[in-house]
């Protein structure tokens, strides 16, 4: 079997990556071997840093080189607050809005009963077992869930999964739009959204 050029290579594996197909990944990869010091190898040199190093925050779920993540680990923030997110990408889009100073949880998904997603498939009982044993009460849960039918099914579920623990259960309000996912939203529409939540 003849060995695979390592330019088509590439280029398969970087259209794989969101937001990337076939013509996009063949421009980026040509102005890479047009300049291998300056673009290749450092992208290389990082990616492998990045591999070798980010992992899975321990508390909340968000990927960092530290762990805890510097959010978890960050006085500043306000730990009687968290923020229940479906994915990381999520939680990196209200970060760059700055609208939220609390802590975060990822649960890794929604419930999907087409999808054969179940509560036990998400992290809900590292959620409720956050909240039982954190060090300064938790005063508040944000489900900041997509606007879709599987995102309000996860907020009911974890509505009543939460209620017995007293803590207030809130969701985002408006600025959402229905069928929105929250990491392809603006800064100021997240910010919005978050400053107009409601209690559950």
């Amino acid at each position: 079997m003849p060995e695979q050029n390592p330019i088509e290579h590439l280029i398969g594996l970087l259209a794989r990556l969101p937001g990337f197909g076939r013509r996009s990944a063949r421009r980026a990869v040509l102005k890479m071997l047009m300049q291998p010091e300056q673009a290749m190898l450092p992208l290389a040199a990082a990616l492998q840093e990045a591999a070798a190093a980010v992992q899975p925050c321990r508390i909340c779920g968000n990927l960092d080189a530290v762990n805890p993540c510097g959010i978890c680990r960050d006085p500043q923030r306000d730990h009687g607050l968290i923020c229940v997110v479906e994915g990381v990408s999520e939680l990196w889009a209200l970060e760059r809005a700055h609208a939220h100073r609390g802590l975060y949880h990822v649960l890794g998904g929604t419930l999907s009963a087409l999808g054969g997603v179940g509560p036990e498939d998400l992290a809900v009982q590292p959620l409720l077992a956050r909240i039982e044993g954190a060090a300064e009460p938790v005063r508040e849960v944000i489900l900041a869930l997509p606007a879709t039918v599987d995102g309000a099914t996860t907020a009911h579920y974890l509505t009543d999964r939460l209620r017995p623990t007293g803590v207030q259960v809130t969701r985002l309000a408006q600025g959402v739009p229905i069928g929105g996912a929250l990491d392809v939203l603006d800064e100021g529409t997240l910010a919005a959204a978050l400053k107009a939540r409601r209690v559950v």
